[in-house]
């Protein structure tokens, strides 16, 4: 007995030695301060630019879309791969190469002499993004603030949700200064010359503890903090459904936020529908900032209901209640809730049911299955819309999103199915 209190005692000291190092909040401000540049310079900055680079490369703006969600597509595919290096090398060393290939791709796109070669350096700037985004720095959190990681990520996300308040703003302003190639090598010059960096830093810190902390963690068991709550037999099953389930509500939002404006207007709306459509944000942030201070020591699942109820019942108030401004700004408000709710539960869920190992693999499967639904979602709905029409188009999005939180309900079931069958 002895014995063991003094290995817990060991490790407890160093990993106090090592927490001095960077401390968990630095670690959460500089993983914050690369998300909002890389959600901002690869994200939000190409609805501002997309016109005017369609314009320069002699194609439509249309096409300029359809090659970004190709994009995003070819990203899906990566996503579950870059998962297991994430594991396996660290997600700061990831995130790192991730960085600075994101620099060369902004910088390759910039230089691009047409419409193909540009769309060449998209691709590879969405290949890169699956190195650099929410998935990786959940598991940066998790590898380098182990017991901490469900409430650092609750942090990282209401820091990153500021990028597009930032990021929208800056690039016109920049863009009313340079023209689109120059505010590109801008792009990859914060890349380059501010993340990089910091993911760098980040990675030799997570390379020091766990050089020193891996024997320990084989003498004391009880440093492994997160740990799965469903049982191995039901792991599986679990992973698959929560799987289904992100990936369905995803659809649905993406669908929804693609067209939001459009299909505001489309229902009666008229005028009021941009102004409704910019509470979306702060929606986003609230919500998050709510559940930092309610949330954090409720078991995720809670949050995870929330979030995917959200979607089809914000749907079925906007349908209720069209044309209303009323019914407009509900709709926007409860779907900004869920939207921000579930890029929490993206990363806090998976490791409440599922444990820390693997956690970067984890993701990274049910990021491809996300991103390509995503991908596909805008033209979905922009079909949907051309056929049956706006309303009819809703209620089949928001019944896709009822099936996501059917998804949801079959692995909470699965949680208290294995705690009562423990009790």
């Amino acid at each position: 007995m002895l014995a063991v209190q003094c290995k817990e005692q060991r490790w407890r000291v160093l990993r106090m030695r090592i927490s001095h190092r960077l401390s968990p909040s630095a670690i959460v401000w500089m993983l914050g301060a690369s998300q909002i540049i890389g959600y901002g310079t690869i994200y939000y900055s190409f609805s501002i630019l997309a016109e005017d680079i369609a314009k320069s490369l002699s194609v439509a703006t249309s096409w300029l879309y359809g090659s970004f969600s190709l994009a995003l597509l070819a990203s899906a595919f990566l996503a579950p791969l870059i998962g297991r290096r994430i594991d396996r090398h660290g997600a700061a060393a990831v995130m790192a190469i991730g960085s600075g290939l994101c620099a060369l791709t902004l910088l390759g796109a910039s230089l691009a002499s047409g419409a193909i070669s540009f769309t060449i350096m998209l691709v590879a700037l969405q290949a890169a993004s699956t190195l650099v985004l929410y998935d990786a720095a959940f598991a940066a959190l998790v590898q380098a603030t182990d017991g901490e990681a469900r409430l650092r990520i609750t942090h990282l996300t209401l820091i990153a949700g500021f990028a597009s308040t930032l990021f929208w703003p800056l690039t016109s302003w920049l863009h009313g200064l340079l023209g689109w190639r120059e505010v590109f090598a801008v792009f990859a010059a914060l890349n380059l010359f501010v993340c990089v960096p910091i993911h760098l830093l980040l990675a030799q810190q997570h390379h020091h503890a766990t050089t020193q902390a891996v024997a320990m963690d084989e003498e004391s068991p009880s440093a492994q903090t997160e740990v799965s709550t469903l049982p191995a037999e039901k792991r599986r099953q679990g992973l698959w459904l929560l799987t289904i389930a992100f990936a369905l509500s995803s659809f649905a939002l993406s669908a929804v936020l693609a067209q939001m404006v459009p299909t505001l207007a489309a229902l009666g709306l008229g005028s009021s529908a941009l102004i409704v459509s910019t509470f979306f944000g702060p929606a986003q942030v609230l919500v998050r900032f709510v559940n930092m201070l309610l949330g954090v020591k409720r078991h995720p699942m809670t949050a995870a209901l929330v979030a995917f109820a959200m979607l089809p019942l914000a749907l079925l108030m906007l349908m209720a209640l069209a044309p209303m401004t009323l019914g407009g700004l509900l709709f926007v408000v409860l779907l900004g809730f869920g939207s921000g709710l579930k890029s929490i539960v993206q990363g806090t869920l998976p490791l409440a049911l599922f444990g820390s190992g693997a956690y970067g693999a984890r993701l990274g499967i049910m990021a491809g299955a996300r991103q390509s639904l995503s991908a596909l979602a805008p033209f979905a709905l922009a079909a949907l819309i051309s056929s049956i029409g706006p309303s009819l188009a809703l209620v089949t999005v928001a019944s896709v999103g009822v099936l996501g939180f059917g998804a949801v309900v079959m692995v909470a079931r699965l949680q208290v199915t294995h705690r009562h069958g423990s009790t």
